[in-house]
């Protein structure tokens, strides 16, 4: 069986041509803008990831690490360490005073800070 081309009349064009006019008006314009603003945003995020990782690795981070960097040193930071018992604090504050590092005014305030909790 043998289909002629006169079967696809359909997918001619308006000048006859056996080109389609699928691209032609509005739609055509549509699928430029789309495709142009989908190649551009790759683009975009392609050279805004090179960038970073060449910046991080110019500071010695590993890009392929940094998230477990990051969570390595808020493990060791003070700001998660557990708070140190109130008669440690205390004991602390007393050794100062006794040391001369801080006035009876600024001991007796300390003190009252640490005991408020």
């Amino acid at each position: 069986m043998v289909l002629s081309w006169s079967a696809f009349s359909e997918l001619e064009g308006p000048d006859g041509s056996g080109m389609s006019d699928l691209f032609g008006g509005w739609f055509g314009i549509a699928f430029g803008v789309v495709a142009a603003l989908t190649i551009l945003t790759t683009l975009t995020i392609v050279v805004l990831t090179l960038h970073r990782g060449k910046r991080m690795a110019d500071r010695g981070q590993n890009p392929l690490t940094l998230q477990e960097d990051i969570a390595y040193q808020a493990m060791r930071s003070r700001t998660l360490a557990p708070e140190k018992p109130l008669e440690q604090r205390l004991a602390e504050l007393d050794d100062l005073h006794a040391r001369g590092v801080n006035s009876d005014e600024e001991h007796r305030a300390a003190r009252a800070e640490a005991l408020r909790g």
